[in-house]
């Protein structure tokens, strides 16, 4: 027992530090640091001790350094889950200036949740002592059986969900075609997210500094002021290739100077829009440099033998000297030979696993039958110590992976997020309570699906209590009915049944769960260009998403017009599809994109030169108030403020599409919108997002005379 420890609770230290260090942001404070790694330790510790439990169960020896940990680790979470973390979070999310205000803040914050969460309790404890007569087991047993009820019936749909997602999305993204396709999207979408989130952030500091511009030197709310100038000043001296671009003053936008809530609403807002920004640029960011490489892979495939199996990659300098060859060809074996192979075989493996556990699951309610794979396979190793550890800790952890796969899946388009080296602090703590809350009831499932003699329990079971007494309305063998609920459930996820019945009804596509599956229609024409762009950046010597904010700007600066640029993008803009010797459907399908753009770009192309004629005769004054005015501001100053010449070219550029959109609205040629442009309004995007540009470029509408063949 205590070799595994000495092997697994090192591993489990190092990728507790490694995982956070990964995804936490630049401006995550240390005690954050602490909170969140000692939770998911805690949170792993508990499906560490699993394994170490059964097998002091198998050989009928109760440790009670087990029973301890079991205390320690179970009491700790709970404790983090559901009063520290929620305090500090709160504590983090709260804009105002002193540590007193922010803890009041965060105290009156949860003062709800902790209201909901004691009425429960409340409640539990009344029924805990109604029905004591009729039960067994100590009143603290029962209560941490009534605590995890909640866990383990959301989690078994958690779990069901990724049980049959995991593998399928491996199996997919194995193929490089496929793969393209869901990068292409995903660059598109995010895109247009960052090129809002860019905008929401230049309001923002519009606001600020407009407040600050207009606060005198003797105001009492100065000092509170000086502040946020300085979060200003930090924020560009960190990135000085920051540009604000289009922000904009609201009626509302002046009257955060009137007292100090008021004060710490507008530095929360401005934290908070800096904060998505830099997570939709890193996100951004890492959907590009993947596609990227999976061009240069499948460039590297069928170039194999003209390079000498050398791999070379178009933005990563080349190695040099023998062991630089060396490494080449490794290199090239592994991305484009080895991998995708690996991945389906992992596939494989993980969906029959995923086929166990719906088994072991389904065959838990009649009594004498066991099916378990894993109760099969830990009975017949009989005293073999480390077998056992090994047989019980694998489905566990693949279990805990799944059911934390949908909890991050769920909470990302809702609640929180999980960015590489862009999660902040605030979601950090979310998240750690959400991994903390699903620990125990992910134990007691699996300990559920083990079978070792009618008399026999485990440590975990005596003091977890049983959840048959905890759970009286559903009578007894509750803990053997909810899984057949979840294999249910994962059948129908399997067969796409909730996708073809949300279908059905199409205004019920607003409640659809998108996964990649999603993505699969071919590939975003948008998504392709914007790619385009990138690797020509790269070439130029820039970094990845250096030159992308703001899209509008830099796509008009390059001459990459509302036609799609058909002598460029004709040549280069779809590399990132198949060759016909590997993927010669897919290669047809990316044709069929590229002739639509030319037709395309035939069609406006007199459209394209009277906008451009009518932006040289009647230039449009722009009403907006930004940076770019701000030449008096610190912030301004450290960060290198956009000239008036760009202010210039921004609002003809931003005339130019809203005259381009007029003329073809008239024409009938596209079904656009009319959207009064009156005053300007705070928060809100550029009139047309380059994602409505290509939608309707790709999908246009027949009826409205476009005659291009698909």
């Amino acid at each position: 027992m205590w070799v595994f420890y000495l092997i697994s609770l090192p591993l489990t230290l190092g990728m507790v530090i490694l995982t956070l260090r990964y995804f936490a942001g630049p401006d995550v404070p240390r005690y954050v640091y602490i909170t969140v790694g000692y939770t998911w330790f805690c949170s792993i510790s508990i499906i560490i001790l699993v394994p170490a439990d059964i097998w002091t169960t198998i050989i009928g020896h109760e440790n009670s350094v087990i029973s301890f940990f079991w205390s320690w680790s179970y009491w700790s979470t709970f404790l983090l889950t559901w009063l520290v973390a929620p305090l500090i979070q709160g504590y983090e999310d709260a804009g105002d200036f002193t540590m007193m205000e922010r803890l009041k803040t965060s105290i009156h914050v949860n003062l709800i949740f902790y209201f909901i969460v004691g009425s429960i309790g409340l409640f539990g404890l009344i029924l805990l002592f109604t029905l004591r007569k009729k039960r067994t087991g100590t009143v603290l047993g029962l209560a941490m059986g009534c605590s995890n009820t909640f866990g383990l019936v959301t989690g078994a749909f958690l779990l069901g969900f990724a049980l049959s997602e995991i593998p399928k999305s491996i199996w997919r993204n194995a193929d490089w075609t496929t793969r393209q396709k869901v990068l292409s999207h995903k660059i598109a979408k995010m895109a247009v997210k960052l090129d809002n989130a860019h905008q929401d952030l230049s309001n923002a500091i519009v606001v600020a500094q407009a407040t600050s511009k207009q606060m005198s030197k003797r105001d009492p709310l100065r000092p509170y002021m000086n502040v946020i100038d300085n979060m200003l000043v930090q924020m560009f001296s960190e990135d000085p290739l920051f540009k604000p671009q289009g922000g904009r003053l609201g009626d509302n936008d002046m009257e955060y100077d009137t007292d100090e809530k008021s004060m710490a609403t507008l530095r929360r807002h401005l934290r908070g829009a800096r904060e998505e920004y830099y997570r939709y640029k890193s996100e951004y960011m890492t959907y590009v440099l993947e596609a990227l490489e999976l061009e240069d892979t499948i460039k590297n495939y069928e170039r194999r033998k003209a390079t000498g199996w050398k791999f070379v990659s178009s933005f990563r300098p080349e190695r040099t000297g023998t062991l630089g060859t060396f490494l080449d060809t490794i290199e090239l074996i592994w991305r484009c030979m080895m991998r995708k192979h690996l991945e389906k075989l992992l596939a494989i493996i993980l969906g029959c696993m995923s086929v166990a556990i719906l088994l072991a699951e389904a065959t838990l309610l009649p009594s004498g039958l066991d099916l378990s794979l894993f109760s099969i396979l830990i009975n017949s190793v009989g005293q073999q110590e480390m077998l056992v550890q090994v047989f019980a800790f694998v489905p566990l952890m693949y279990m805990c992976i799944c059911t934390y796969y949908s909890l991050f899946k769920v909470g990302m388009l809702m609640f929180y997020s999980l960015t590489p080296r862009q999660t902040s602090s605030v979601n950090l703590l979310m998240i750690c309570s959400m991994v903390a809350r699903y620990a125990p009831p992910i134990s007691y499932n699996f300990l559920n699906l083990i079978s070792l003699g009618k008399k026999k329990q485990t440590i975990f079971e005596k003091k977890m209590g049983n959840i048959d007494d905890a759970v009286p309305f559903f009578g007894e063998n509750f803990n053997k009915i909810y899984p057949l609920i979840m294999v249910v459930y994962t059948l129908l996820v399997a067969s796409n049944f909730f996708d073809r019945i949300i279908s059905f009804f199409g205004n019920w596509k607003m409640f659809k769960f998108q996964t990649e599956a999603d993505d699969l229609d071919g590939f975003d024409s948008s998504g392709l260009l914007i790619l385009q762009k990138e690797r020509t950046w790269i070439e130029q010597g820039r970094k990845v998403g250096e030159a992308v904010i703001p899209l509008a700007r830099n796509f008009k600066d390059s001459g990459m017009d509302l036609e799609i640029a058909s002598n460029g993008t004709d040549r280069n803009a779809v590399e990132m599809k198949a060759t016909s010797s590997l993927h010669e459907n897919d290669s047809s399908e990316a044709r069929r994109y590229s002739g639509h753009r030319e037709a395309i770009s035939t069609k406006y192309a007199a459209i394209r030169e009277q906008s451009r004629n009518t932006d040289n005769m009647k230039p449009v004054e722009d009403a907006e108030a930004s940076l770019l005015d701000a030449s008096n501001s610190q912030a301004s100053k450290i960060a290198g403020g956009p000239s008036s010449s760009l202010a210039s070219k921004w609002a003809n550029m931003k005339s130019g599409f809203q005259t381009l959109k007029t003329n073809i609205g008239a024409k009938k040629f596209l079904p656009l919108r009319q959207v009064e442009d009156t005053k300007p309004v705070p928060h809100v995007s550029s009139p047309e997002s380059l994602d409505d540009i290509f939608q309707r470029l790709k999908r246009p509408n027949s009826e409205e005379g476009i005659d291009v063949d698909i």
